[in-house]
């Protein structure tokens, strides 16, 4: 089954970077099953995230693509997110990073 999956960012982004690399292992990511994004994207459609750099706004994940998610949307992430076991890892990295003021990375299938 395909993958997504979420990193804590050890920096803010870069603003003059693009992050268009596979670098799973450097934000040491938790994988989502793409079945539970499925059901999250919803949720997260107006969610305020950048697209592959901090240049590119949107609102919701990069399916295929890299999210950099901003300490300031984390809240309303954690506030929208569904219930279940399929989530607490990617709660748990959320929790983390809201309290510490940290990014969060999306790595799309």
């Amino acid at each position: 089954m395909a993958k997504h999956e979420f990193g804590m960012m050890p920096a803010p982004p870069a603003a003059d970077k693009r992050y268009d690399e596979y670098e799973p292992q450097r934000y040491h990511c938790i994988a989502l099953d793409d079945e539970a994004v499925e059901r999250l994207d919803p949720c997260w459609q107006r969610l305020p995230v950048y697209w592959h750099t901090l240049a590119v706004p949107g609102c919701g994940l990069a399916y295929c693509g890299v999210t950099l998610i901003p300490p300031e949307s984390l809240g309303t992430a954690l506030a929208l997110m569904p219930s279940g076991a399929a989530y607490q890892e990617l709660r748990d990295l959320l929790q983390m990073a809201q309290a510490g003021e940290r990014w969060i990375i999306h790595f799309g299938i």
